[in-house]
């Protein structure tokens, strides 16, 4: 039984709503830092209120660009993460189901082995073997290419131990029910198992596209033509200037562009994504 508490459920709500000013107020500052001239906020004062200058700043990062940083326009560039959080999201999913599938359904040699190899890498994140992976990429000529981009971050280990542990909790009887009626390997992973994993590929999608959108240092060891910037980059040459004042509301209006896109997978997928992190009976 839930008891009644009004000043238990007081303290719950206020510590809630304090929780919401806490993150959300910085996000404001930065729209409203975005509406802003260059120098509104050279003067010590955050101002609270929109500005007049919004259609121009975004204007201006959308298709002029930002001169004094070498920033080009962002819509390019927001292509470019785009398509490196989509591939890496993807690939990472594709990738994993197949390796799980296999280390669950399969029996061969080293089947354990193979797992823990995998699992291991979890203690090797790419900044600490990103001088080897950086050698490969540009023996195969790969640097400044979608592919160069996105296929060294594809392979994840933490998606295929999840959907190992998954896996492991389907019913044999459904393996043997489809072996019965004739459904190879391949047909009882597309007809049964897919279907099963659905929120736990929505919950993974959500954070690996979100991973792959906030990649900031392999695109910049990669890259070397402005074609191929993603918008982190873009925000970290806007903000770092050599001979001058960062103007900070042509910054502030990237920041909240570069928002966008994960913020909308996370509201279109919201209840898929929390579905899956907290279902445990499939």
């Amino acid at each position: 039984m839930v008891e009644n508490r009004p000043f238990l459920n007081l303290l719950s709500h206020l510590v809630l709503i304090v929780g919401v000013v806490i993150v959300a107020f910085p996000v404001y500052v930065a729209i409203i830092a975005s509406t802003r001239g260059p120098n509104d906020f050279m003067s010590g004062i955050i101002p609270l209120l929109p500005g007049p200058h919004t259609l121009e700043n975004y204007r201006e990062v959308l298709f002029a660009g930002v001169s004094t940083s070498g920033a080009p326009p962002i819509g390019p560039m927001m292509l470019n993460s785009l398509v490196m959080a989509l591939t890496i999201a993807i690939g990472k999913i594709a990738i994993s189901l197949l390796s799980a599938f296999a280390i669950v359904y399969f029996r061969f040699p080293f089947r354990q082995l193979a797992f823990w190899a995998i699992f291991i890498t979890l203690m090797l994140p790419v900044e600490v073997r990103i001088v080897p992976t950086f050698k490969v990429v540009a023996d195969l000529h790969l640097l400044d290419s979608y592919a160069g981009l996105s296929i060294p971050l594809i392979a994840s280990a933490t998606a295929t131990f999840l959907f190992r542990q998954f896996f492991l909790t389907v019913p044999d009887e459904l393996a043997e029910a489809a072996r019965v009626d004739g459904a190879g390997p391949m047909k009882f992973f597309r007809d049964i198992l897919l279907p099963l994993s659905r929120t736990n590929i929505a919950a993974l999608f959500v954070i690996l596209f979100i991973y792959g959108w906030n990649q900031y240092l392999w695109p910049l060891m990669i890259t070397t033509k402005p074609e191929y910037y993603t918008i982190v980059m873009a925000i970290k040459r806007m903000a770092d200037v050599a001979d001058a004042i960062p103007r900070w509301n042509v910054v502030m209006a990237t920041v909240v562009l570069a928002m966008l896109p994960p913020v909308l997978v996370v509201v279109l997928m919201q209840r898929l994504f929390v579905k899956g992190l907290i279902e445990s009976e499939k």
